[in-house]
């Protein structure tokens, strides 16, 4: 921890180096896209896009899960899509999953989560159901698999917001699902035409 204090400490002198960005930047926000991928700490969007700031719209969830649209249980996720939809009008949504997924690949393993009551929630309620019956070992490919029908999964639950819905009809919104390999970089996009994942 010691480290990242320091460099919060030498943050505002570096800043200081760059002042017309950091005005620009308090000025207010048009990202690019509207990124929502998983909480894992190896997937660093700005890393893997090369954003700059204020380019990323980010949210970020368990499994790179997103609820459906329901007005009776506002959350958090759907207020971050409104948001960025309908007030900031992004016109990309990217829905991001990736390989060594620990929440994916509890499912496909059928682990235990009943010592994390929060997380077992979460996930039963927000990944699709069958996704233990991908694979037997919970093996890197059967994962991999698993996070991609996530993807499309999540993809498909986007449609169901309203302002996402509207805008897609406009011709102003377009969704894409990536998979991103942690271990070599790779991206890989969904075609729906072929309902394949192939590279970027």
């Amino acid at each position: 921890m010691q480290h990242l204090v320091a460099h919060a400490r030498s943050f505002p002198q570096w800043t200081a180096q760059q002042p017309q960005e950091f005005r620009r930047l308090a000025a207010g926000q048009s990202p690019h896209a509207l990124f929502i991928t998983c909480s894992d700490s190896r997937v660093i969007p700005s890393l893997i896009t090369g954003a700059r700031p204020g380019e990323l719209f980010e949210l970020r969830t368990a499994g790179n899960a997103i609820p459906r649209y329901r007005t009776e249980q506002p959350s958090g996720e759907a207020a971050t899509i409104e948001y960025a939809v309908s007030v900031l009008g992004v016109p990309d949504i990217v829905v991001c999953g990736h390989s060594h997924c620990g929440a994916v690949g509890a499912r496909v393993r059928n682990e235990d989560l009943s010592a994390w009551p929060a997380v077992a929630g979460w996930l039963g309620t927000q990944l699709p159901d069958g996704l233990s019956e991908l694979g037997e070992d919970g093996s890197g490919a059967e994962v991999a698999a698993a996070v991609q029908r996530n993807v499309r999964e999540q993809v498909e639950r986007l449609r169901g917001y309203p302002c996402v819905a509207e805008r897609l009809a406009d011709g102003q919104l377009r969704l894409h699902g990536w998979f991103y390999a942690v271990d070599t970089g790779l991206i890989l996009a969904h075609q729906p035409s072929v309902d394949a994942f192939l590279p970027l």
